[in-house]
């Protein structure tokens, strides 16, 4: 009686009577062995120079479709964006690991088919389980096993893409925070200078002002700011300013001293009375200022900080 194959794995099954001195020979190679492939084998594919790579089946015998993992290498683009790596039409599993090197347009991929059903595209740098039910290929990271569709999505920035989380990725940076927002812990943001916990300050920088004859302020920049005046000068008034904000102005006399300084008029102070500087060389004055409307800033100088 002749021997005969399985119909998933190609085991051999020998007939009765069949290999009569080499029965053990044949049971070792064309069972056992294949069996611990099929369990345990790992293979290395090369991918890259055809658009479509057949893994032929071999009953009996080793061959790659029968490996439990397969490592795919090579790269794919340039003459064929697709390369199809054809499995046996047979129920069986593979463990991918996709190390296939691809091109920078974004329609390069490697799909696992069978020759008549459809297939899945393995993620490149992925290492994924795949089945194959005899017709088709299959993923088991989808919604139907319980894994959720993010188990099967890419890493990186694309809208669909699993964030890496070494990279800056502003659907998961925070650039405003809305009124009635509870932040509990160290908040931090660099760029605004604003610290808010137990081991951090809170604290705005100061801006250092250009000296000119009239001395410009521009309020978008911050709250704080300082200029050493080497001459007499005029406080312009500031743009961009809001109602709300305040904050201070230190103004430092040079080394000479007693420079002066005139204020334009949106700025207010106490009955009236525009206030003079303290006069000796390196006074610090600190013109301490609050926003009524953006024509409009109440203000007082506290003087000879030395």
């Amino acid at each position: 009686m002749s021997s005969t194959y399985t119909s998933r794995l190609r085991l051999v099954k020998q007939g009765d009577g069949d290999n009569p001195n080499t029965w053990g020979t044949v049971l070792n190679d064309g069972m056992i062995s294949l069996v611990d492939d099929a369990i345990a084998g790992y293979t290395t594919v090369e991918l890259g120079a055809a658009a479509t790579v057949t893994l032929s089946a071999i009953d009996g015998a080793g061959d790659v479709p029968r490996s439990a993992f397969l490592e795919l290498k090579g790269s794919v683009g340039g003459s064929h964006n697709t390369i199809s790596m054809i499995i046996p039409a047979q129920s069986k599993s593979y463990v991918i690991n996709n190390k296939v090197s691809a091109n920078t347009t974004a329609s390069d991929i490697v799909k696992v088919k069978t020759a008549s059903g459809t297939g899945y595209t393995v993620p490149f740098g992925s290492i994924g389980l795949v089945i194959c039910d005899g017709t088709s290929v299959f993923s088991t990271n989808v919604t139907g096993l319980g894994f959720g569709t993010a188990a099967s999505a890419d890493v990186g920035t694309g809208t669909t893409d699993v964030p890496d989380v070494s990279i800056a990725d502003a659907r998961y940076v925070r650039t405003s925070v809305t009124a009635n927002t509870t932040v509990r812990g160290d908040f931090v943001v660099e760029a605004g200078s604003l610290k808010v916990g137990t081991s951090a300050r809170a604290y705005n920088p100061i801006t250092t002002l250009t000296d000119a004859a009239s001395i410009a302020v521009d309020f978008a920049l911050g709250n704080n700011f300082l200029v050493t005046i080497g001459g007499n000068r005029t406080l312009a008034a500031p743009t961009n300013a809001v109602a709300g904000q305040t904050g201070q102005i230190y103004v430092i006399q040079d080394r000479t001293g007693s420079r002066t300084l005139s204020y334009n008029s949106v700025y207010q102070f106490v009955s009236g009375a525009a206030p003079t500087l303290s006069t000796g060389a390196a006074d610090v004055d600190i013109l301490v200022y609050s926003t009524r409307s953006s024509t409009t800033i109440d203000a007082a100088l506290l003087k000879n900080f030395d």
